[in-house]
C-alpha cells in the first residue's frame, strides 16, 4: 500500500508540492496524473527515496522507502528513463539486480521469457529498441516479486500489442493484491487500465476518486441527428436545453433521450441519430488540471 500524506517539497523558496494526500490501495490501479511541472515527478521521487522529502510522509507498506528492508522485494519501480548499463546484456543487467534481493537465475530467465525478451537475453542493452527497453524495466522492477508497483510512462515506445499486454500485467498484479501507480501521459490508454484516479495541478491535489465516480459524475451530452435539425434546435432551446453543434449533428445538453425523442415526435420530425456523449477521462483531466 502507498500512503501519501501532506507532502511539502521545495525547492529553494519554489514549492514543488504542497500538501499532496492520496492513497494507492491493494487490489487497485492507481493512476496520478498532472501536467508538466505539476508536482507528478517531484511526488513519484520523493515516494521511491529520490529526492529528500521537505514535510509530511510518503510511506511504502507503513514505511519510507529508506526504512524498508529488502526495498526490491516490496516495491519494484519503472523510471521513465529506465536504467541499464548499455554495456550490459539484458541477462546480465537484470542478473546484477537479482544479487541485490537474493533472487535465483531462475528467476532472470522467467521475467526476460515474460517481458519477450528470451531472444535478446544476450544482446547489449545499449543496442534495444525504446520498446525492449521498457520491456527491461518491467522485468526489473517484477525481479523481488515486490507486491507494490510504481511507474512512470512505462508504455513508452510500446507498440499497440505492448500496450495490451502491459496493461493484462498490472491488472493481473492489481487482481492478485498487488498495489500499483501508474503516471502517463497517455490518457486514453490509462482510462482502460485504472480504478482510481488523482490528478495534480500547481503542486496540490485537485481531485481523487474512483474513475467510475469521475467520469458518472460529469454532464452528459446527447448527440442528435434528425431531418429538421433547426426546427429541433429552437425546441430544444424552448424545453430548457443547452444546444450546439459540430457542424454535422446537435449536441444537446439538460435534456434526456426520452425527452429529446418526445420533442422529435411532436414536432414529426425524424430522429437519425441519437447517442449518449460522456467526456473521457482526458476531458475530464484537463478540466480540472487547467482550472486549477
Amino acid at each position: 500500500m502507498i500512503e501519501i500524506r501532506e507532502l511539502t517539497k521545495t525547492y529553494g523558496r519554489v514549492p514543488a508540492v504542497q500538501d499532496v494526500t492520496f492513497d494507492a490501495v491493494p487490489g487497485r490501479v492507481t493512476g496520478l496524473l498532472g501536467l508538466n511541472g505539476s508536482g507528478k515527478t517531484t511526488t513519484l521521487r520523493v515516494l521511491l527515496g529520490l529526492s529528500r522529502i521537505g514535510r509530511g510522509a510518503a510511506l511504502i507498506n507503513g514505511r519510507p522507502y529508506r526504512e524498508l528492508k529488502d526495498p526490491l522485494r516490496q516495491i519494484g519501480a519503472v523510471l521513465e528513463q529506465g536504467l541499464s548499463h548499455p554495456g550490459l546484456t539484458g541477462r546480465g543487467h537484470l542478473t546484477s539486480q537479482a544479487l541485490l534481493c537474493r533472487a535465483g537465475r531462475a528467476r532472470v530467465d522467467a521475467l526476460l521469457e515474460f517481458v519477450g525478451l528470451a531472444d535478446a537475453a544476450t544482446t547489449r542493452t545499449g543496442d534495444y529498441s525504446l520498446g525492449m527497453r521498457q520491456r527491461l524495466a518491467v522485468a526489473t522492477a517484477l525481479i523481488g516479486e515486490p507486491s507494490v508497483l510504481v511507474l512512470d510512462e512505462p508504455a513508452n515506445g510500446l507498440d499497440p500489442a505492448g500496450m495490451a499486454w502491459l496493461r493484462g500485467l498490472l491488472r493481473d498484479h492489481a487482481g492478485a493484491g498487488g498495489t500499483v501507480l501508474i503516471s502517463s501521459h497517455l490518457l486514453a490508454e490509462l482510462e482502460l487500465l485504472i480504478d482510481d484516479v488523482v490528478i495534480i495541478a500547481d503542486g496540490r491535489v485537485r481531485m481523487r476518486a474512483p474513475l467510475a465516480d469521475l467520469v458518472g459524475a460529469q454532464a452528459q451530452r446527447l448527440r442528435v441527428r434528425g431531418g429538421h435539425p433547426q426546427l429541433l434546435w429552437q425546441e430544444f432551446e424552448r424545453a430548457g436545453a443547452t444546444v450546439s453543434t459540430d457542424g454535422r449533428a446537435l449536441l444537446v445538453a439538460g435534456l434526456s433521450p426520452e425527452a429529446v425523442g418526445d420533442i422529435a415526435l411532436h414536432v414529426r420530425v425524424p430522429i437519425y441519430e441519437l447517442s449518449a456523449e460522456a467526456p473521457g477521462l482526458e476531458q475530464i483531466f484537463l478540466n480540472l488540471a487547467e482550472a486549477g
